[in-house]
């Protein structure tokens, strides 16, 4: 893959990107690129053809635009090159790309669109059936099908049109983006993110990759690790970006390949997805030269460097922006790392911002003084790096001290240094890397027959993250049918992709605190544990089991494999964390 465009252009263009303030400038600075850009499936754009397409639909989204609302468009997209297009496009008009989440449904899913005010709506004819019955806020007329002759009629209108003169899209304090995550309310929160904050993500200069590098991206573009570990470096130094529709284990291997990736970056399970594959020859001859993501467990990133020749670069960081943290080369097993340079990282009781003693560890690596060396993860200087959150000044009150962000996030730090991840509260998950709170689950488990409280909460996962698990309160928990629960949930049309409980528990009485509320801590200190039937799903279908004696053996070697298994339950022990998650609790509500 060779460019044609001479020294002194790139010279300019280098000058150019490293002085903007917008993401506009970054985008104008790659106008006459004839560099490769994006790849997608069979196609390809120089970054210059990446720019013009940009363009063209900011005339679109300006005449499409109502000035008397919030200039908010929802992309509610699979990756697909016009995901970015609408991304530069807002960048030249002036406007807020809103990352609608595939994994919701339904009335959530609406609910994410007309909470954030979106005046027009940019999907596909198969994605409409998502918001099947519900309504999103977004008229026909404003709603743009990117698959159909009418978009493609839409397009040509201003095809060739110069860049739009727009005030807005010069400062850099315009809203680009808002990118939903989750608290532990059970309402989302739509994240900000100015055009000012993208330009400097892209100008860290991620990973130090440059203009020769081929960046291969499949995880979501509604997540901000796609956008601002992948995206956002090519767009600086006129790299190429590689987009694949969404992640596929059984095709990574020969996307590296095909595109002559030289990075990539993930989060969650997705290298445990990919080790699973059978290994194959190949996968030691990519370009790959790096590779950066998060919750990799060490044991998949030997075994990754072991078959790929690369070592993951791990790494913890917020999506508002207010904290980062990544692993280095003598980073401790199960460590999150060190924070970058000039990030003035620390672990607070949030009662007293008061910074919390490190950790003492027994032979087993087991936390010996969690009560008081378990805070909340926290940047001393991040507030400054926080842009709020959509229409909930409450919520983003919750993570500002003065110039203090507060994660919201439990962890602990050793005498090193080095800090270490110890939970997310009790109301909140994270399964596969998405963000989500218990409240919405609740409210779908507690529509089955029968159910007098459906409590959900997270329990560790065999490699890395959450799991989800509830424990329905039945009448009579004897005439539980497992087929019958499964049917059901298959029927919810805003059950979330992520959201069926990998394990349920089935009670006549839910244990309760002194003041009658559902003691949380209690049943994710038991888990799979005690008295009570307990079934699970073995695999990603929706049918459940009896998680018996033998299932329970095969689930614990599994965490010893993984090096988890000081997380395992341990019903007659309080684990180290749970003093420190009630005082979280405690302080956030």
């Amino acid at each position: 893959m060779t460019t044609t465009a001479t020294t002194t252009a790139t010279t300019t263009t280098t000058t150019a990107t490293t002085t903007a303030t917008t993401t506009r400038d970054l985008l104008d600075a790659r106008a006459d690129d004839p560099h490769p850009g994006l790849l997608f499936e069979e196609s390809a754009w120089s970054w210059s053809g990446f720019v013009s397409e940009c363009r063209t639909r900011a005339h679109l989204l300006l005449d499409l635009r109502d000035p008397d609302r919030p200039f908010h468009v929802g992309v509610m997209l699979e990756n697909d090159p016009e995901y970015l297009f609408m991304i530069g496009a807002a960048a030249y008009a002036g406007a807020t790309v809103v990352g609608i989440n595939l994994t919701r449904r339904g009335e959530e899913l609406a609910r994410d669109i007309r909470f954030t005010d979106c005046q027009a709506l940019v999907t596909s004819k198969e994605l409409t059936g998502h918001l099947d019955g519900v309504d999103c806020g977004v008229t026909a007329a404003r709603t743009l099908l990117i698959d159909t002759p009418g978009y493609a009629a839409q397009i040509g209108r201003f095809a060739g049109l110069s860049r739009p003169d727009v005030p807005e899209a010069a400062d850099p304090q315009t809203q680009l983006l808002l990118m939903f995550t989750s608290g532990s309310t059970g309402d989302p929160k739509a994240v900000i993110c100015t055009t000012g904050r993208m330009c400097r993500t892209a100008q860290v200069r991620h990973m130090g990759l440059g203009r020769d590098d081929v960046s291969y991206n499949s995880m979501p573009l509604f997540h901000g690790n796609a956008l601002f570990a992948c995206w956002a470096n090519p767009l600086l130094t006129g790299g190429t970006f590689a987009l694949a529709r969404k992640f596929s284990a059984s095709r990574f291997v020969d996307d590296l390949i095909r595109y002559r990736a030289t990075f990539f970056n993930y989060v969650g399970r997705s290298l445990s997805y990919v080790l699973a594959q059978p290994e194959r020859p190949e996968e030691g001859s990519t370009c790959l030269v790096s590779c950066y993501g998060t919750e990799a467990s060490d044991a998949d990133r030997r075994e990754f460097h072991r078959r790929f020749g690369v070592w993951p670069t791990e790494s913890y960081g917020a999506s508002e922006g207010g904290l980062s943290i990544a692993r280095t080369e003598d980073s401790p097993a199960g460590s999150l790392g060190l924070p970058y340079p000039g990030v003035d990282a620390v672990v607070l009781d949030p009662a007293t911002l008061r910074e919390c003693p490190r950790a003492e560890f027994d032979s087993s690596a087991r936390v010996l003084n969690g009560e008081l060396a378990i805070g909340e993860l926290a940047n001393l200087t991040g507030a400054r790096g926080f842009e709020g959150y959509y229409k909930n000044p409450e919520a983003a009150a919750e993570r500002v001290r003065g110039d203090i962000f507060l994660t919201g996030d439990l962890g602990y730090r050793d005498e090193a240094g080095f800090f270490y991840f110890a939970g997310r509260g009790a109301d909140r998950l994270r399964v596969d890397s998405e963000n989500f709170s218990a409240a919405p689950v609740e409210r779908i488990l507690a529509r089955h027959d029968g159910v007098a409280l459906a409590v959900v909460y997270p329990v560790p996962d065999e490699r890395t993250g959450d799991q989800v698990m509830a424990t329905l309160q039945l009448a009579e928990p004897q005439h539980f049918d497992p087929q019958r629960f499964a049917e059901f949930l298959a029927a919810q049309p805003d059950l979330g992709t992520k959201w069926a409980p990998r394990y349920l528990r089935i009670a006549r009485d839910v244990p309760v605190t002194a003041t009658r509320k559902v003691n949380k801590p209690a049943l994710r200190r038991e888990a799979w544990e005690g008295a009570d039937p307990v079934y699970h799903r073995p695999g990603r279908e929706l049918v459940y089991v009896p998680l018996d004696r033998q299932a329970r053996a095969r689930l614990h070697r599994r965490f010893t494999d993984q090096g988890r298994s000081h997380l395992l339950p341990t019903p007659n022990h309080t684990p180290e964390d749970e003093p420190a998650r009630r005082r979280h609790t405690a302080s956030v509500r």
